[in-house]
């Protein structure tokens, strides 16, 4: 029996890879990978390595998240190196942790190779600390991806009352929710915030507004997006450094 890396992939830009990670691409014999690991990664894998596509996106699944964990038990049998390659990290809203939990029930090894997340890349590309002295001295990280067919919302809105930096991931299809429901609990409709759009990459694109006109002004914008809320934002405008 194999045993299984639950690789973070980082944000995108492929020199943001960790040399860990990077090791056991080199050395894996398959390598399981999803919609938002940087595909020029896997160009370094090894001849012979067997590649498997399990990306999914909002509303189009190539397969459930119950196959995909067999998928990566099922090639566990099959290999030595498996390398379970996920965008981002794969303990931040990457599911790694049910895989690693679907592993472990059937004995097989496992290792995280933890992955530099987009939640703080890509402000961090944008221009924009998600903290900073004097402006926030805290961040919240939030899953944006909520069904709308949900009658009630598992987000505690009500907590981010007092949050100085929030972030949320996968968010974009919800911006209008979302917007909405931060001015609801007392978040001034001028609050600065903006959209990061494909963060790291040649591709990135950043939009800038408040709470009111955000929406508006982010139409149009491409996923993967992540949202980014609080004062902070106004630091882009000295530290934006990428593209220049």
């Amino acid at each position: 029996m194999g045993q299984v890396y639950l690789t973070g992939a980082g944000p995108g830009d492929i020199e943001l890879l960790t040399m860990k990670a990077f090791r056991v691409v080199k050395e894996a014999d398959v390598i399981i990978y999803d919609r938002l690991a940087n595909p020029d990664i896997l160009k370094e894998a090894k001849n012979g390595c067997e590649f498997v596509y399990v990306g999914k996106e909002d509303g189009r699944h190539i397969m459930p998240q119950d196959e995909i964990n067999e998928t990566i038990y099922q090639n566990a049998l099959k290999y030595e190196n498996v390398v379970r390659l996920k965008g981002g990290d794969p303990f931040v809203f990457g599911r790694g942790g049910e895989e690693a939990a679907y592993l472990y029930e059937r004995n097989v090894g496992f290792e995280i190779i933890p992955g530099i997340t987009s939640a703080i890349s890509a402000p961090a590309y944008a221009g924009i600390p998600v903290t900073h002295r004097g402006v926030a001295v805290s961040f919240r990280v939030v899953t944006g991806h909520e069904s709308p067919h949900k009658e009630t919302s598992q987000i505690p809105w009500d907590n981010f009352k007092t949050d100085d930096t929030i972030v949320f991931l996968m968010g974009l299809h919800n911006l209008s929710k979302i917007s909405q429901k931060l001015m609801e609990i007392g978040k001034p409709a001028d609050y600065p915030c903006a959209v990061i759009s494909r963060g790291t990459t040649p591709e990135q694109t950043v939009v800038v507004g408040t709470l009111s006109d955000i929406v508006e002004k982010a139409k149009g914008v491409p996923t993967p997006a992540l949202i980014i809320v609080g004062q902070v934002v106004k630091l882009r405008k000295q530290l934006h450094w990428f593209g220049q």
